[in-house]
């Protein structure tokens, strides 16, 4: 039985994940296309903005409430609206926060006024990401895949729509228009709620339901607060990242618009092919994470040890297949993809390194099951350090994007190498 609900929920992952992908993918491109390179390094400015954002609204509930509720010892309906009422409360203070020191940022920060806009409007959108994010959560616990696949689905069909139609209404000026993507998020996580909310159990809410649970809560606070910690690294270093390569870059001498467009490349081009098949392991992490953490805590260690092991060996076949293939013909694939070939140099070059990173999901989601946020922090906190130090070391070394790229391939080495040793260590000593 838990063999086969594994297996099933792997496979309807796996479809939803290819078929969001193959959306993701086709998103990209018509956006690319849409905005040009130039547009897609702005974009690309704003996102690590976005996703530190995202962290400080989501901190860390999904995690807890996935760990939790595939535990069966708690009031899942208190549960869930215990961390809706942390998130909004969240969520309303970086509203004010953006408001007020807004201009700020975008001045002195990300040294671009143009991103102002963008970045106000990320303020609207959080709150409905909170809210999908959490009953997304919920389902995952209770290892039904099915409401999350059609979700992702039905939000990157509507985003890609927006995306086709909308812009040419929108696009009086690349700061108009990436508001306006930014903005198309809430049209597409409203989607997703509504599904969820359809597709969720019918029961009755009582009294004790609302009522404030001390131990509630601090199961929540004790599981969401070192994986808040450990994301705010890692997005706090992602955050950095653009300030730190475009303040080094222009003063050792690079134009703006050269940082701007190569970045671009980067992001708009180089990472999304590379990160391809990550629906591949995104899934068999998704089905891994409940059925460790329900196993882990039966005290089913063995059964756990083989649902890792599967997952890693079928995630480093992909990543090899999937690297020789993008080695052989990574050329082609960016000329058919966006019609150009750059980039082709940085994708030859990360290829070999990502073959590790497609073992980062299945590592990461296990030490979340195992409830091990401590080890999560730690790894964040090695990584802040080569994605900020180490980066800006090997920018003065006046290698252009490639002290970029070598500073990204450290951080897939360190994580992947010190997860396994500390996943092979809590299983041995349990």
């Amino acid at each position: 039985m838990k063999k086969s609900k594994f297996i099933k929920s792997s496979i309807i992952l796996l479809i939803g994940g290819m078929m969001t992908k193959i959306l993701g993918f086709a998103i990209k491109i018509v956006l690319t296309r849409k905005i040009g390179i130039i547009g897609m390094g702005l974009y690309s400015m704003i996102m690590p903005t976005f996703m530190l954002l995202l962290s400080i609204s989501g901190m860390g509930l999904p995690t807890a409430l996935n760990v939790l509720i595939a535990s069966d010892k708690y009031n899942n309906k208190n549960l869930m609206i215990t961390a809706l009422f942390i998130s909004l409360i969240i969520d309303i203070l970086i509203f004010f926060i953006l408001f007020i020191f807004g201009n700020f940022i975008v001045a002195n920060l990300l040294h671009d006024q143009r991103l102002l806009y963008p970045l106000l409007s990320i303020s609207f959108v959080l709150p409905f990401i909170s809210i999908s994010s959490l009953f997304r959560t919920y389902f995952y616990a209770k290892e039904r895949m099915f409401p999350h696949v059609i979700s992702n689905v039905l939000e990157d069909v509507i985003k890609l729509l927006i995306i086709i139609f909308g812009i040419n209404h929108f696009a009086h000026s690349l700061e108009s228009t990436i508001t306006f993507i930014i903005l198309s998020n809430i049209v597409c996580e409203f989607s997703s709620i509504i599904i969820f909310l359809i597709c969720f159990p019918k029961f009755k809410i009582f009294k004790q339901d609302l009522k404030f649970n001390r131990n509630n809560l601090k199961a929540i606070f004790k599981i969401a607060i070192p994986t808040t910690l450990s994301r705010l690294v890692g997005t706090i270093s992602y955050f950095l990242e653009p300030i730190i390569l475009t303040t080094i870059l222009i003063k050792l001498g690079y134009d703006n618009n050269y940082i701007i467009k190569e970045y671009g490349i980067i992001n708009g081009f180089v990472l999304p092919i590379i990160m391809l098949p990550s629906f591949f392991t995104n899934a068999i992490s998704q089905a891994l994470m409940p059925i460790v953490s329900k196993n882990y805590y039966q005290n089913n260690i063995e059964y756990v040890k083989k649902k890792i092991l599967q997952a890693i060996l079928i995630s480093i076949l992909i990543g090899i297949s999937y690297s020789l293939l993008c080695i052989v013909f990574g050329k082609n694939l960016l000329y058919i993809l966006y019609q150009t070939s750059d980039g082709f140099e940085y994708l030859k070059f990360l290829m070999p390194i990502f073959i590790l990173y497609y073992l980062e999901s299945p590592l990461l989601s296990t030490l979340q099951a195992l409830n091990k946020a401590n080890i999560q922090l730690k790894i964040s906190l090695v990584n802040f350090f080569i994605r900020t130090v180490l980066l800006a070391i090997l920018l003065t070394l006046k290698i252009g994007m490639y002290g970029f790229l070598i500073s990204l391939s450290l951080n897939i080495i360190f994580t992947v190498l010190y997860s396994t040793y500390k996943i092979s260590k809590v299983l041995v000593n349990k």
